[in-house]
């Protein structure tokens, strides 16, 4: 067999990469409230009224969470919930099928830098599989990354919980310590799963659903204006360890 002449380049620390996707590396302009809406419409929720603001205002509260778990604490009865969460992500598949999603300005290429660098980029969501296949085919990022994860990749159990960021420890081995891992978010959900998995860089961005003091307020190493900003900034770490 021939010998690869690719050259990859090797380092020592951060060389796994956890990111998350809507807000992150994914502009989706708000579809998460559009399908929200529908989903709240189903179960005789009407939209404008008191019952739908509220239920919003937890909706954005909790953005980054697993949709099933953000449904089961707004409908309580488990039918209920499985019914909303199917509407929702019907919804949206809708919305992304008719185009209105795009990557985040640098975010491919912020992707493709750390690659580059010789390491591992794992995209996580808190939606579910079939909503995730539906970006990924949408943005022709099917074969980016190694490896994608939603909740029921890792158990069950989206963000807060640290399961997606382990799962990417356990299922790519690309590092040795929790301590060696970067991962980035939009939201406070996303910074609270890096920050109890143990994760070296937990990095807030602003490009999404929550602002520097949500993230900061739970955890976050870094608040970068956007994920272009990751590269250069593990890069100048690593630099320093």
């Amino acid at each position: 067999m021939k010998a690869s002449t690719t050259k990859v380049t090797t380092v020592n620390a951060y060389n796994l990469v956890v990111l998350d996707m809507a807000g992150t590396t994914v502009a989706d302009g708000g579809l998460v409230e559009r399908a929200f809406a529908s989903a709240a419409g189903r179960l005789g929720v009407e939209q404008g009224s008191a019952e739908h603001a509220t239920m919003l205002d937890y909706v954005r509260a909790t953005m980054g969470e697993s949709k099933i778990s953000v449904f089961r604490h707004l409908f309580g009865d488990e039918s209920k919930a499985q019914t909303a969460n199917t509407a929702f992500e019907e919804a949206y598949a809708t919305l992304v099928d008719g185009g209105l999603i795009a990557p985040v300005p640098g975010a491919r290429e912020a992707i493709e830098q750390l690659k580059a660098q010789g390491r591992t980029v794992v995209l996580s969501t808190g939606f579910a599989r079939v909503t995730q296949d539906a970006i990924l085919k949408a943005l022709g990022w099917q074969d980016l990354v190694p490896l994608t994860l939603c909740p029921a990749d890792a158990g069950g159990r989206g963000r807060p919980y640290p399961d997606m960021v382990l799962s990417a420890f356990l299922r790519t081995g690309a590092v040795d310590s929790m301590r060696d891992i970067a991962v980035a978010g939009d939201t406070s959900y996303d910074m609270l799963s890096g920050v109890r998995s143990g994760a070296g860089i937990v990095a807030g961005v602003l490009t999404g659903a929550h602002g520097n003091e949500a993230l900061a307020g739970a955890g976050a190493t870094h608040v970068l204006g956007s994920i272009a900003e990751l590269p250069d900034l593990i890069g100048e770490l690593e630099a320093g360890k």
